[in-house]
């Protein structure tokens, strides 16, 4: 009978959890109908163009022309929506109505920005790509790290050491080599990360932030000390971008996934590489099992110790590899600090994207979005600043860390040292 009675509880409180959350659901979605309507509200007459090819592709597309009546389309979608989520829950369509409005949101701001006047949309989502590849990778070494359950706050520092390398290596010696070093030393770093926090059992934040602060001491110093004099030390060739036969010319997908440089490239093979190892294969199931409950792995003979190192340290070359992007894939040299805290944003996307390789890439391509956005903003003399818009994937970020749309669960025994009896 007591069975009965706490399991009712807890169905009730469960069912009670789901309905508040639909509710909130409800009241946010009709926020942002109210936004769409109020103050994204389009002239009437007004269109919105979006060049979807360049005279130089291969295949010729139309432009889309977006009437400005979509905006009142959307608010009143916003509000049906979010009238039915209010009064009649929404259960598990809580995450995807929130999801769906956030996106029917950004398209109404596009329409608004872009109203009588005109901008090339595959070439900001071509820059999305690329924008996102940094804090992707990032993302994805936070999700080797703490699939094993070490918590991996020296992501900043692993891509600040691969910019650095791959600068200094690839203007000594050649952008190839640069690259490699620069997944050698963020593996090095993932190394010593690893014997902190698993032989010498420090605590998991304190070893993170020593390794931050070491990398930007030690390149912050070499930058104006050594690079300052002697410019050839910090002038490496940057990888350029490689059409794909025949993909390339496929209108906006072409130019947006196969008109990339191995960075890309690179970033969305590890994605994949690393989704089908960690739930497709044995050694993949023991790094979660070493996540979940190394105590029970251990029981079962897998060798905690050595999966933790293992994993660590392929999270820093995975970092060390995004970190060439900032030099070796973008602008050639180094400068003091140019990561710009990217290696943070790469865990929120990782929470962002609940520990899992693909996640961590949606939530990346949001905070590029955002970024390629602001310089479209720029050219669009929108009243709107463009810091202003670089907000929103943050905001976004702290409603799932909150737990709005479901709650982000890490692995069980994240961030717990282990100890072998």
């Amino acid at each position: 009978m007591s069975n009965v009675t706490i399991n009712t509880a807890g169905a009730e409180q469960v069912a009670s959890t789901s309905d508040r959350r639909a509710r909130i659901t409800g009241v946010i979605l009709l926020l942002l109908s109210a936004l769409v309507l109020f103050a994204l509200d389009v002239a009437p007459g007004e269109v919105a163009t979006f060049r979807l090819t360049t005279v130089r592709d291969a295949v010729q597309l139309p432009d889309l022309v977006v009437p400005g009546g979509f905006n009142t389309i959307v608010a009143a979608l916003l509000a049906f929506i979010g009238v039915r989520q209010f009064l009649r829950g929404g259960g598990k369509w809580s995450t995807l109505s929130i999801g769906g409005g956030l996106f029917l949101v950004v398209l109404a701001f596009l329409v608004w920005a872009d109203a009588g006047k005109s901008f090339n949309l595959t070439g900001m989502l071509q820059a999305t790509m690329v924008r996102a590849v940094p804090i992707a990778l990032g993302g994805l070494a936070g999700v080797l790290s703490e699939r094993v359950a070490v918590v991996n706050i020296a992501i900043e520092g692993m891509l600040l050491a691969g910019a650095f390398t791959g600068a200094l290596v690839g203007s000594l010696i050649g952008s190839w080599v640069g690259l490699f070093a620069a997944v050698a030393i963020g593996g090095m770093f993932g190394m010593m990360l690893a014997a902190l926090v698993v032989t010498f059992r420090m605590d998991q934040i304190i070893a993170g932030v020593v390794i931050n602060l070491f990398v930007l001491g030690l390149t912050s110093y070499v930058t104006s000390q050594v690079f300052a004099s002697n410019r050839w030390m910090n002038n490496a060739e940057v990888f350029r971008a490689w059409k794909i036969p025949l993909l390339s010319d496929i209108p906006v997908l072409g130019p947006v996934l196969f008109q990339q440089n191995i960075f890309v490239y690179g970033a969305l093979i590890l994605v994949g590489v690393a989704t089908y190892y960690l739930f497709h294969t044995k050694g993949g199931l023991r790094a979660r099992a070493v996540g979940e409950h190394p105590r029970a792995a251990d029981t079962l003979g897998v060798d905690v110790y050595w999966t933790r190192y293992f994993h660590v340290t392929l999270a820093g070359m995975v970092a060390g590899f995004g970190g060439a992007w900032f030099t070796l894939g973008s602008v050639g040299r180094f400068d003091e600090n140019m990561t710009n805290g990217k290696g943070f944003i790469g865990l929120a996307a990782m929470i962002f994207g609940r520990w899992h390789p693909v996640g961590a890439l949606s939530a990346a391509l949001i905070f590029g979005f955002a970024d390629s956005l602001q310089q479209k903003l720029a050219l669009l003399n929108t009243p709107i600043p463009s810091e202003f818009l670089a907000m929103a994937p943050y905001i976004a970020t702290i409603i799932v860390v909150a737990g709005l749309i479901g709650k982000a669960r890490p692995p069980a025994a994240d961030g717990q040292p282990y100890v072998k009896e």
